[in-house]
């Protein structure tokens, strides 16, 4: 027993002196370790609140839309842009109002949001709707040189198909045949890559295949 007690008490006086060279070190650690734990909660919980309240506006936004009411959609589409840009709800927002403002024949509008969706949302794939959204607008504006650089950068391969369509178009216009029908050509490959991984839909998807070959035919050559 008393062999026992010796034993324990040499483990405390080593750990006593083990605690003076590294406690200081330990608490820091601990006292980091639980500030990194707070924050990520508080991080996570000011994220899903940001989200919750950037819903709401969005509902006004759809309200807007089902309403016609393009002032309502791009003020509701405005105020989430500018309050909670990091949510995929303002991106749909813009997406959203921009169409509306098209219809509108507030093209100046229209560009803004766009331009703030393709330079701004998070996702990637809103981004890519963006871009080729804005790029249509400043087709039907004539600027067809900075449509054809907004195109310029390959998109998400959902994309792929509809960037090279547009392209085609644009080219088509300029009276670059030869490059319009490479344009075309290419989203006719892009396409058919998706469809066949993703199994033949039919229906609409397949009369868009055949709109391709339309445009493509209709240029003539080889």
């Amino acid at each position: 027993m008393a062999t026992y007690d010796l034993e324990e008490q040499e483990q405390i006086s080593e750990l006593k002196t083990w605690w003076k060279m590294h406690g200081n070190l330990v608490t820091t650690v601990l006292l980091a370790v639980s500030a990194g734990v707070v924050g990520w909660q508080g991080w996570n919980w000011y994220q899903r609140n940001q989200t919750a309240e950037a819903s709401v506006i969005y509902v006004a936004v759809q309200k807007a839309a089902l309403e016609r009411d393009a002032k309502g959609a791009r003020e509701a589409a405005g105020a989430l842009t500018e309050k909670y840009p990091r949510t995929a709800y303002a991106a749909m927002a813009a997406l959203t109002s921009a169409r509306m403002q098209f219809d509108a024949g507030d093209l100046k509008t229209a560009r803004a949001q766009l331009q703030w969706v393709a330079e701004k949302s998070r996702d990637k794939d809103l981004r890519d709707l963006g871009r080729l959204r804005l790029a249509h607008v400043l087709f039907d504006d004539k600027a067809l040189d900075e449509a054809l650089t907004l195109l310029g950068e390959e998109p998400e391969p959902a994309f792929a198909a509809r960037f090279a369509e547009l392209k085609g178009d644009i080219l088509a216009v300029q009276g670059k045949k030869a490059d319009a029908r490479a344009a075309y050509q290419a989203a006719l490959v892009k396409y058919d890559a998706i469809d066949k991984a993703a199994g033949s839909q039919g229906g609409r998807e397949a009369q868009y295949r055949d709109l391709l070959q339309v445009k493509l035919d209709s240029l003539g050559g080889k």
